[in-house]
């Protein structure tokens, strides 16, 4: 995505959202053009007004969304804004600008990164009308993994209901792999089973081919090999509360016991002996040329590297899916597998939604706009392609997957149904600063020797104290 004036258009179809994994980084409100009433389509009239991240060349399938709205509610004018946003902190700084100018909007899609922001600050809680409409959402409940949900809690409340999901999962180039004289690998393979796959590939292909491509961000960095390692950069605990909704919604789930008030992220743990191992692991990939230096942001040249065979093995999501098919690869060329094994197999996720700002001119109507935003109906008309990964796990299935891939495409819902403990990017409500902390260390750790690496995790723990310490 690209743009980054403030520009706002009014849209009306789904977001390209595959920019899961950035906080507001070094960017202050007063940074941005203020913006003013005259500026958000809508402000003048009674429209529901929804900020998402995107672009005027995505209008078609959302506004197909509005009009099946309109037929069950043509009372609730909805005016859809896109925020041309390079990435999530863009967008969310974009949106405190809005807060900041008096002129925010009623409904705004947000990502993981995000969540505890808005729940703490900009957000209403779900609460109420999930009590009210209980037996309507039952089935959507019924669809959806407890493990995203539980990411949208905070304090013993629910502020958004998911949308679409992804899972950092391994993906591997199937051509690359059987150079090596290798298959697919197992469910349960380990860390030094991927080590020597990487190892396999070097040597079976060119020299300007790299076994493992890895970015340097929340999503798809250092985190999943900290989740799989059974450790984090930062201490996970959980709040009390969220009976109500989990003996409401989740009574019978065999991981109902797991399910909390919410995630709390409150102290930094980069000081963890685990945390030194997992980050020493990286950096005998990179030191033995198995793994890149990990760059910055998204990793925009990924696809073409990766389908054009130079690159072994990356974790992403089945957001990448859609990327891999239109750069010409088949379905027998791309493939994935579970993110490999370590003290745990547990997962890192992101996943997004619909949260309804405590300002809404009419919540009720925000929160018709939510709940059919949730039916499989709507899901139906903004997920056609596989770009990422629906919340509802009846929609992640053949259908979707046919002609473009992967054969095992079964993995990526069954992350969260193998691994209930599967757990969001840690993303306390100063996520920007410490993302900012995490990053800054990252790629000196990994990219020296022993010393080097302890200096830089001391470095972290420093500056994610500090981080902790900021206000939201």
């Amino acid at each position: 995505m690209s743009g980054t004036n403030g520009a706002l258009r009014e849209f009306t179809r789904r977001s390209a959202l595959t920019a899961l994994g950035a906080g507001i980084v070094g960017v202050t409100a007063a940074s941005w053009p203020r913006l003013t009433g005259a500026d958000i389509p809508g402000r003048g009239d009674n429209s529901l007004s929804i900020a998402i991240m995107g672009t005027a060349a995505d209008a078609a399938a959302r506004q197909k969304v509005i009009d099946a709205f309109a037929k069950v509610h043509p009372e609730i004018k909805v005016k859809v804004q896109a925020i041309q946003a390079v990435d999530w902190k863009d967008f969310f700084t974009k949106i405190l600008t809005m807060v900041a100018a008096g002129t925010p909007p009623d409904v705004v899609y947000v990502a993981t990164e995000g969540a505890q922001l808005f729940a703490e600050k900009l957000a209403h809680p779900l609460d109420e009308y999930l009590r009210r409409d209980a037996d309507h959402m039952r089935e959507y409940f019924a669809d959806v993994h407890p493990s995203l949900v539980e990411a949208f809690m905070y304090k013993g409340s629910l502020f958004q209901l998911p949308i679409d999901w992804n899972a950092a999962n391994m993906y591997y180039n199937t051509t690359a792999l059987s150079k090596a004289g290798l298959g697919r690998p197992s469910d349960n393979w380990t860390h030094t089973d991927f080590r020597n796959t990487l190892a396999a590939m070097k040597k079976a292909n060119p020299k300007d081919f790299t076994p493992y491509y890895w970015t340097n961000r929340l999503f798809g960095g250092v985190v999943p090999w900290l989740y799989a390692n059974d450790t984090s950069f930062l201490k996970e605990t959980k709040s009390p509360g969220g009976e109500w909704l989990w003996d409401g919604f989740y009574a019978n789930d065999p991981s109902r016991g797991l399910r909390s008030g919410g995630y709390q992220w409150l102290e930094p743990n980069a000081d963890d002996p685990r945390v030194f191992e997992s980050f020493d692991y990286l950096r005998g990939l990179v030191k033995d040329g198995l793994g890149v230096r990990p760059e910055e942001g998204g990793g925009s040249a990924l696809i073409g590297l990766f389908a054009s065979n130079r690159i072994g093995t990356t974790p992403a999501g089945g957001y990448w899916v859609q990327g891999l098919h239109e750069a010409g690869m088949t379905e027998s060329d791309f493939d994935v597998q579970f993110f490999p094994k370590w003290r745990s197999q547990r997962h890192q996720f992101g996943t997004a939604g619909y949260a309804i700002m405590k300002t809404a001119k009419d919540k009720d109507a925000a929160w018709e706009w939510v709940k059919f935003s949730s039916s499989r109906e709507a899901m139906q008309i903004v997920f056609p392609t596989p770009n990422t990964t629906p919340a509802r796990r009846s929609m992640v299935n053949e259908q979707l997957y046919a002609g473009t891939g992967p054969r095992n495409w079964k993995v990526f819902y069954d992350t969260l149904d193998r691994f209930p403990t599967t757990g969001p990017i840690p993303a306390p409500p100063q996520q920007a600063a410490v993302e900012t902390a995490l990053m800054k260390n990252v790629s000196l750790a990994v990219s020296g020797d022993e010393r080097q690496l302890k200096d830089a995790l001391s470095s972290m723990q420093r500056d994610l104290e500090l981080a902790l310490r900021r206000q939201p």
